[in-house]
């Protein structure tokens, strides 16, 4: 062999190391590019996106199209490979000449490639494809030989590849998408989007008004009471109730009574019954994202809570499920929690019906909040005993100091996260 035919074996050596480099290539940004982003480019008439996005249909013909073209080049190469080391060194080529290749290969053909289309899947796929995918019809019936046999192989073992591909994301595999795209949107609207996916797991007995705490009207309180309570307040929409909320009437609109004020000069308790809007009951157990479509099918923005007995036990609204996905509508803590109080100490003064899942969300602590819904529930379950003024206890990474107590529930509580 002479000088001149070596030059030209080793260049065809050289040549086929690059071809089953771009062959291993192929093979690993084929399988990491990313699905979504494939599917959103090839809607948007990508070109490579599109050929991609076909090859992908069926990745079991894809594999097998660059198994087949990379292990043709492999062979062909380690035979060239091992004549040349015997043409250079002699008989100890036949030994030295498949480890030097291998060398070669890992290096040059796999790990180099590879690394370089599992960073850069889309860079690499996309042209990759406008090879591939003419190579697909060219080799059709070996590929289609492949993976008959090997399908068959696999069927001996019970193992079905049909239906086996599944791009769809679960709620939860969702929300760890988008916590991990965090840098990709604004903070706030990567918030209002987790929330959205919250409201399956949150039912409105997290979020209602409880009940010792609902204001309203009673008919058969004084007419000049209501009127004043009526003009005086801070709310549009009142329950309206005889003795307590067990006997419900309905809702008032503080607008419609404005509007009754105007048309008539005597407003009598007749008319504030006329004007009650019926009343919206929900099941203590529903999900916030089955009352948000509740509240649209029926119009209604507010609904008593009720458990299993009918008893009333809270109050929600359509502003309480919309900031579990907005957040609250105002950012200044003393403004729109009253409940929660900072101390110059760096502690908290909250108020024991503060729910736990607001302390929580404005705080951002981690209060164990899958059993008692509120501060005081909380304690009472640790305690097990109504507590006395001064008492503390600790809670995980939290101390809790009880500064006020009525006579069947903890009024106030300072808390204080350790290491603060």
């Amino acid at each position: 062999m002479d000088d001149v035919s070596l030059y030209l074996l080793s260049g065809f050596l050289v040549l086929l190391i690059c071809i089953a480099a771009f062959f291993s290539g192929s093979e690993t940004s084929m399988m990491a590019v990313n699905r979504y982003r494939l599917r959103h480019l090839a809607n948007d008439g990508h070109k490579g996106a599109v050929l991609t996005s076909t090859l992908l249909e069926h990745p079991d013909r894809l594999l097998g199209l660059i198994l087949f073209c990379n292990n043709i080049v492999n062979f062909y190469a380690a035979s060239l490979g091992v004549v040349i080391a015997v043409r250079l060194m002699g008989d100890i080529g036949y030994a030295l000449g498949p480890v030097i290749l291998t060398f070669l290969f890992l290096v040059f053909a796999e790990a180099a490639p590879k690394t370089v289309a599992a960073f850069h899947p889309e860079r690499y796929a996309f042209p990759a494809s406008y090879v591939l995918k003419p190579l697909s019809f060219i080799c059709h019936p070996f590929v289609w030989t492949i993976n008959r046999l090997s399908n068959n192989l696999l069927a001996l073992f019970n193992f079905k590849i049909d239906g086996v591909e599944n791009t769809s994301l679960s709620r939860d595999e969702l929300r760890t998408a988008l916590t991990e795209a965090g840098k990709l949107l604004p903070a706030r609207h990567l918030d209002m989007l987790i929330g959205i996916l919250d409201l399956e797991q949150v039912t409105v007995e997290d979020i209602m008004v409880p009940r010792a705490e609902i204001t309203g009207l009673d008919i058969n309180d004084d007419l000049t009471e209501n009127l004043n309570y009526v003009s005086q307040g801070s709310h549009t929409r009142l329950p309206l109730f005889r003795d307590n909320l067990d006997d419900i009437i309905g809702i008032i609109h503080v607008r419609s009574v404005i509007r009754l004020l105007k048309d008539s000069s005597e407003i009598t308790l007749e008319d504030l019954e006329e004007i009650a809007e019926e009343p919206h009951f929900v099941p203590l157990s529903t999900s916030l994202n089955v009352q948000l479509l509740n509240f649209q099918r029926t119009k209604k923005r507010l609904g008593f809570v009720v458990d299993e007995y009918g008893t009333i036990q809270g109050l929600v609204t359509l502003a309480d499920i919309l900031e579990e996905i907005v957040g609250e509508f105002t950012t200044d803590l003393q403004t729109y929690s009253a409940d929660i109080t900072r101390q110059d100490d760096g502690s908290f003064i909250i108020d024991g019906s503060a729910t736990l899942r607001e302390i929580n969300r404005e705080l951002k602590w981690d209060l164990p909040a899958s059993g008692p819904k509120t501060l005081n529930g909380l304690i009472l379950e640790q305690l097990e005993t109504m507590p006395e003024p001064g008492t503390t206890l600790k809670l995980g990474n939290f101390t809790l100091e009880i500064t006020q107590v009525t006579d069947n529930a903890v009024k106030s509580v300072r808390v204080k996260l350790i290491g603060r």
